[in-house]
């Protein structure tokens, strides 16, 4: 059996791989590890728990709560809300446990839990190895006036709101955007922040029936954003994903901002302000070679990290950096943040569009990308990937046709059972003719079965 932790808490079929059983054990065995670790210690034991709007949630919520107030946790119910949001509720309430039930940019059926530590930070591997080896031991079981209570905190959105509004370098009045909230987490309190902020805001896919999450809408389907800032002569597009922990942009023609872009944005606006701490930014190995020449031309330099905001966290924290991400639109701000925040990420990219005078487009043009294709190579055994001749001489005969021009990079999704085959070139034409032949390859190679 495979580790049940990816690289973003336990994901998968909701009710089969992902059930409530799973769900009450691991809520148990946290509370277990994370009261051995000394998070308890002198006090009532206290959790956070929120969701995004996914039907499943409603079933998979009961049974963490279930879970964790028998094993002696005080639970605090937030609802639905970004996962960032439910990491800074555990920070600023002072909880020993933040859950999130949510899989974000997966299809509806989908669910997954994530697990946060007292202030709010992601779960480090060797404590999630600890809770794997734990589900399911023998307890003594509370009793009495010893088993957790739960309570609903209404204000708990609005608590949010108003910390991501605190941390605006400057005010959106003037700019007037479109919010695409993939009927997701970000529909109850999205329109309502970036108003607050002076935006004059549009929304659409805000309105969740628990079934419509991520539906051909969000920030992997990007083509009614671009047709409704068009339509509505919008300076810019803000897409969010189901648990709005990632967006993406579209600038004023339509064209797409992706996270290299945000990043690069954010990144340039903080070291003017001399707020980039080293005048580092940490970017994963799926940044373009464009973001990185970028970076350079502006004197910041660059910190790379496997894919994952959680190992973009852990170099954050370790170099003493405060701003990463990656191009799929998770950015972390860690002095307004333990954790990526699309809503904090979009209201810090507007707010230099204002302050700057310049649009969306003209401010993402300082980024040239190379053109880049990402080919997802389902049927393979990932294990395998490592030892296999075959494909890594297909990357070595591909890095050598490259040169210094482009890159490969092969790699296993931590959130989806593929192998994901990048390259870039100095054409679309090329990225995408050696893409194809690495696949093939890798499928043929490692095919399951």
């Amino acid at each position: 059996m495979g580790r049940l932790f990816g690289t973003d808490g336990v994901r998968g079929l909701a009710n089969r791989d992902v059930t409530a059983e799973l769900a009450l054990d691991l809520s148990v065995a946290a509370a277990h590890v994370l009261g051995d670790t000394g998070a308890f210690e002198g006090h009532r034991p206290l959790a956070v728990v929120g969701r995004d709007s996914r039907a499943s949630g409603e079933f998979l919520q009961a049974a963490v709560v279930a879970g964790l107030a028998s094993a002696g946790v005080d639970v605090v119910l937030v609802g639905v809300l970004p996962t960032p949001g439910v990491a800074y509720l555990t920070d600023v309430l002072g909880a020993d446990i933040g859950v999130m039930l949510s899989a974000s940019h997966n299809p509806m059926p989908d669910n997954g839990i994530k697990f946060f530590s007292r202030g709010g930070h992601k779960l480090d591997d060797a404590i999630e190895d600890a809770i794997e080896q734990r589900l399911d031991e023998p307890w003594d079981r509370p009793t009495g006036a010893d088993v957790g209570r739960v309570r609903l905190d209404l204000e708990a959105g609005v608590r949010y709101e108003d910390h991501l509004l605190g941390t605006l370098p400057h005010r959106l009045d003037g700019l007037s955007i479109v919010v695409d909230c993939a009927n997701g987490a970000a529909s109850s309190i999205a329109a309502d922040v970036y108003t607050r902020a002076g935006a004059s805001v549009t929304t659409i896919h805000a309105e969740p029936d628990g079934l419509n999450i991520n539906e051909g809408c969000g920030s992997t389907h990007l083509d009614d954003l671009i047709a409704a800032v068009r339509a509505h002569g919008a300076d810019a597009g803000i897409a969010h994903d189901g648990d709005a922990d990632r967006c993406l942009a579209v600038d004023a023609d339509g064209n797409v901002v992706d996270g290299d872009h945000i990043l690069a944005i954010i990144a340039m606006a903080m070291s003017r302000r001399g707020e980039l701490a080293g005048n580092t930014v940490v970017a994963t190995v799926m940044a373009n070679l464009g973001f990185m020449i970028a970076m350079r031309k502006a004197g910041i330099a660059v910190v790379e990290t496997g894919v994952g905001d959680r190992y973009v966290l852990e170099a954050m924290r370790a170099g003493g950096f405060v701003l990463g991400g990656e191009q799929s639109g998770h950015v972390v701000m860690s002095e307004f943040a333990t954790t990526g925040d699309g809503i904090l990420t979009a209201l810090h990219m507007l707010a230099e569009v204002a302050e700057s005078g310049q649009t969306l487009g003209e401010l993402a043009a300082r980024i040239t990308k190379l053109p880049q294709v990402l080919i997802n190579v389902k049927g393979v055994d990932r294990q395998a990937l490592d030892g296999s001749a075959a494909v890594l001489d297909a990357v070595a005969e591909a890095e050598a046709e490259l040169g210094e021009d482009g890159r490969v990079l092969l790699r296993p999704s931590g959130t989806e059972p593929v192998i994901r085959v990048m390259v870039e070139a100095a054409t679309h034409d090329q990225a995408q003719s050696i893409a194809d032949r690495l696949a093939a390859v890798v499928s043929a190679s490692l095919a399951v079965g």
